[in-house]
């Protein structure tokens, strides 16, 4: 039963991140501290199978891993603290693939934006900007990229009884 309820928590909070991020380019921080006390109290029972001390060396690690980004100004300081609080879900291990996949989204996503406007690439950073802007707006949603492959994994470990 606690199992479950971790399930439910941790896809809610991915489906909540995501949708904040897709439609307001921001993420509160009422929800990244409910997503990292959400995965500290439920860990040991969550869909991933962490440990406490795995989700804080998560935590520390997914925080670390990023934030040169995000003080290269490429990258928002949302996006770096919901990669920690998925470091505390997931664990370290899976961070790895997880940024992999979400680049790889967002590679994809930026290419299109910038085919399907027409936007040259010299024009995508803008001084004094943390984000790459196209057509105006800031560009990939990158938090959101981030939740979805942890989401769809969790789902995953659901449908092969990966979580029991």
């Amino acid at each position: 039963m606690i199992l479950l309820t971790g399930v439910g928590v941790f896809l809610a909070w991915a489906v909540l991140v995501a949708l904040e991020d897709i439609r307001h380019r921001r993420i509160p921080n009422s929800l990244v501290i409910s997503g990292f006390v959400s995965a500290l109290v439920l860990a040991g029972h969550n869909p991933f199978g962490i440990s406490v001390n795995q989700a804080l060396i998560g935590v520390l690690v997914g925080f670390l891993s990023l934030f040169p980004f995000f003080v290269l100004r490429v990258m928002g300081a949302a996006d770096v603290k919901v990669f920690a609080v998925l470091g505390a879900w997931c664990g370290p291990y899976a961070l790895l693939w997880l940024w992999i996949i979400a680049s790889l989204l967002a590679f994809a996503h930026a290419g299109t934006l910038v085919l399907a406007t027409r936007t040259p690439v010299s024009a995508l950073w803008q001084r004094r900007s943390p984000t790459m802007r196209i057509a105006g707006f800031r560009a990939s949603p990158y938090a959101a990229f981030l939740v979805m492959p942890a989401a769809l994994w969790c789902l995953y470990r659901i449908a092969t009884g990966g979580v029991q």
